[in-house]
């Protein structure tokens, strides 16, 4: 894969068509909550959204936090698209940041190219976007990369994301605005959540720039604070759960809108065994493997457990954090 470009444009990347990534397991189209278009994966055993709403995941946990607002009319926002699947995410910054006169230097990163070739074939799907986000989307898909005078321009980098962020760091070390963090949960898939793939992204980060997820997990959350980041929870306005994700950036984030402070009881979280890092130390260990180590560190861990936690915090039954 070629570097990408550091000055205004991307460079040429990777073969970055459908056939650069590869087809594993079966995908199972679904409908969630508010009626837009998912997918569940056989390789990974996981839907690909909530169940409330994959389009109303995109807008509440990537789009709201990013709080848009604070970047002036014609500012180019560098972001890093981690996990693109069916392009949510993607389609929603997109519109978000075309309504703000805000271009973006886009760059996804994805393992399979499936999903969001089936998600641009179903009417539903399409029937969410307006024409020129499916214009790029559509662009991106068959061709790699898309480019719009008013949009901006994206690359796609197919294939393992720890191999690609070396790269990504020579292109854009220290000058992204936000990062979208949206790979299948650390239970599925520990290799983009640990201690190490999370320090990497983090030296992305521009002094204000912000990782957005939806994961709250305490592995991940500590994680991120070894990595030297500030955190902040979004808060649920239903009330229905503790958390519905995690910012995270080098400086501190803004405690208002979509973003609060963590919890005594989310900090208290950070003191257990669950906040055990996920480690990768090569950046090639299997998923068994990440977790293997792990499970060895909890076991000669003294933290309390997280089923002692959630009894001291009364979450037997009761509210939890909406994740994957």
């Amino acid at each position: 894969m070629a570097p990408l470009d550091s000055g205004s444009g991307i460079a040429e990347g990777p073969a970055a068509g459908p056939a650069a990534g590869p087809a594993a397991g079966r995908l199972e189209r679904r409908r969630t909550a508010d009626g837009s278009p998912s997918l569940w994966s056989e390789e990974f055993a996981e839907a690909f959204h909530c169940g409330q709403g994959a389009l109303a995941e995109a807008r509440a946990k990537f789009v709201a936090p990013a709080q848009l607002e604070r970047f002036a009319a014609g500012t180019r926002v560098r972001v890093v698209d981690l996990g693109v699947g069916l392009g949510y995410n993607s389609a929603a910054l997109l519109e978000a940041a075309c309504d703000r006169g805000l271009r973006l230097q886009w760059w996804g990163l994805e393992q399979d190219p499936r999903p969001l070739g089936l998600a641009l074939a179903d009417p539903d799907y399409r029937a969410l976007w307006r024409p020129q986000t499916l214009t790029l989307l559509q662009e991106l898909h068959s061709g790699g990369r898309w480019a719009n005078p008013a949009a901006g321009e994206g690359i796609w980098c197919l294939g393992d994301a720890r191999q690609q962020l070396p790269q990504l760091q020579m292109a854009l070390g220290g000058r992204c605005d936000l990062i979208l963090h949206d790979a299948f949960s650390p239970g599925r898939c520990p290799q983009l959540w640990s201690l190490e793939f999370l320090a990497g992204l983090a030296a992305l980060l521009q002094p204000q720039g912000r990782l957005l997820t939806y994961c709250a997990a305490a592995a991940v959350r500590q994680g991120l604070l070894t990595a030297g980041l500030q955190l902040a929870s979004f808060a649920d306005p239903s009330g229905r759960a503790w958390s519905l994700g995690t910012a995270a950036s080098p400086s501190p984030l803004p405690l208002d809108g979509p973003l609060r402070a963590l919890t005594p009881m989310e900090r208290d979280h950070l003191a257990t065994r669950a906040a055990e890092p996920y480690r990768d130390p090569d950046g090639a260990a299997p998923a068994a493997a990440i977790h293997a180590a792990r499970a060895r560190a909890q076991a000669g861990s003294a933290a309390c457990s997280s089923s002692a936690w959630r009894r001291r915090w009364g979450l037997e039954p009761g509210p939890r954090a909406l994740g994957r």
